[in-house]
């Protein structure tokens, strides 16, 4: 009865396209997966797994990991709201736009685009500096905010496994390490050609915004939207509340955000000793998130509009993402559930099962989406196949590097396909869309980019050997 432990996350995905409620689709699969793994009686099983699903959103907060990404999502709101309030972020847009440095909807992706490859050190830190910046752009050139989330998620995360000078990099060589590979660096930088996955999604992402186009729900949405505003039921600025002040100076976002990237690339290479890939992701991100956001404040205090409403705007400003961090904590109690329901064990089993040799790279590509699919971590995903991944390899006659790179690549597929992915959770926070949507515009390119990627892996797997 293994199969039972994919039941959760397929509810899951199924309850939040149907209702389009997330809260109660993930709601929903975490009592489901407590109640499996409470194997009560069936007159009893609802409650054991009613109590299991509060026990288990309660452990969420055990981890100091996990508080650092709550927190983290809170104090962005009062960050945004510094600089919205002290007209920086409408100030910054009017520059950028006289400038013709974003005079279109293409320079606009191109600007978002392109500060996802260059800040490639900390996926969250580049969702957010991106989608900050690219927000009041987009909302001024009057395209949809699910665009830019879609830009943003679908080029941080996969710059993240190809330009590997950071955190990934460095877990990925110490898995490898521990699984008794002895040039694991040399493996790690040969797989950088070989992900397939990746590669496509930067390219497909460049082409959206060179070419202008968009296809399926996200075309959609925006004939939907444009309508409305021909129609007259919506304004074109109704979504542009950053750009409702006046503006005053852009060092007021400018300030801010640059100590959030310094900040967070300074305290990693502090916090590894002088080796950035060694240093803390979440305790570097959360340090340099609270700077940004005092020097925010300042700013807002500098631009004499605070009238002594510093700490009211900054919680309110708090508030306002509160459901999202609501959306993040249910996932992560989804997450932990799975594993412990062994949801991933029963996929990476499933996977082990193969007997024909070129296929494995391909399988594990998709046993990588899969498992991070319903698990919501690339990660976590990584740590689960890449020990399973190195004896199938060795035992098949398979480059090693080309194993890695399928489930690598894999992960970040899974990811852009989930609902629960804390990365795309944060896209879709910076962004400031709808989280559902998000998820909903992004899965046909992902599943499209993946699609041809199994493909690749399959003739990849055929001429290696």
């Amino acid at each position: 009865m293994q199969w039972l432990t994919v039941l959760p996350p397929f509810l899951a995905i199924v309850v939040a396209v149907w209702t389009r409620n997330v809260y109660v689709a993930l709601g929903l699969a975490i009592l489901l997966s407590e109640t499996l793994i409470a194997h009560a009686s069936p007159e009893f099983s609802f409650g054991y797994g009613l109590l299991g699903s509060i026990d288990r959103t309660v452990g969420v907060f055990g981890s100091t990991g996990n508080v650092r990404i709550i927190l983290f999502c809170l104090i962005i709101g009062a960050l945004i709201a510094y600089m919205q309030k002290s007209g920086g972020i409408a100030a910054t847009v009017e520059k950028l736009h006289r400038s013709g440095l974003a005079s279109s909807p293409r320079r606009a992706g191109l600007i978002s685009a392109i500060s996802g490859v260059l800040i490639f050190v900390e996926t969250n830190v580049s969702l957010l500096a991106s989608g900050v910046l690219g927000r009041p752009l987009f909302d001024r050139l009057n395209v949809s905010r699910e665009r830019l989330a879609y830009i943003i998620d679908s080029t941080c995360a996969p710059v993240s496994v190809l330009i590997l000078l950071n955190g990934w990099g460095a877990y990925v060589a110490g898995l490898m390490a521990n699984n008794g590979v002895s040039d694991e660096f040399g493996v790690l930088f040969q797989t950088i050609a070989l992900n397939f996955y990746a590669w496509l999604a930067l390219v497909a992402v460049f082409a959206t915004v060179l070419v202008g186009r968009t296809f399926g729900p996200l075309a959609r949405l925006e004939l939907q939207r444009d309508a409305q505003i021909e129609a007259g039921l919506s304004s074109k600025q109704s979504q542009a509340s950053e750009l409702v002040e006046t503006p005053s100076r852009a060092a007021y976002m400018g300030m801010p955000v640059f100590i959030l990237i310094a900040g967070a690339l300074g305290l990693m290479l502090w916090t590894g000793e002088g080796d950035i890939t060694q240093g803390s992701g979440s305790q570097s991100i959360l340090w340099a998130v609270v700077l940004a956001t005092l020097a925010a404040g300042l700013c807002f205090v500098w631009s004499g509009r605070a009238n002594g409403k510093t700490l009211d705007v900054g919680m309110q400003g708090m508030g306002e993402l509160l459901p999202a961090v609501v959306v993040i904590v249910l996932a992560l109690a989804l997450g932990d559930s799975l594993r412990a329901l062994g949801t991933s064990a029963f996929i990476t089993q499933a996977a082990a099962s193969i007997s024909v040799p070129f296929v494995i790279p391909a399988v594990l590509f998709v046993v990588a989406g899969i498992t991070s699919f319903t698990t919501g971590t690339s990660w976590g995903t990584y740590g689960i196949l890449i020990p399973v991944a190195i004896p199938m390899a060795l035992g098949a006659g398979l480059p090693l590097p080309l194993v890695v790179a399928a489930i690598m690549g894999g992960g970040v597929f899974g990811d852009h396909c989930s609902p629960i992915s804390d990365t795309t959770i944060i896209a879709s926070l910076a962004a400031g869309c709808d989280h559902v949507d998000h998820v909903r515009t992004q899965l046909p390119y992902a599943l499209v980019i993946g699609a041809v990627s199994v493909v690749l892996y399959l003739a990849a797997g055929l001429l290696a050997l």
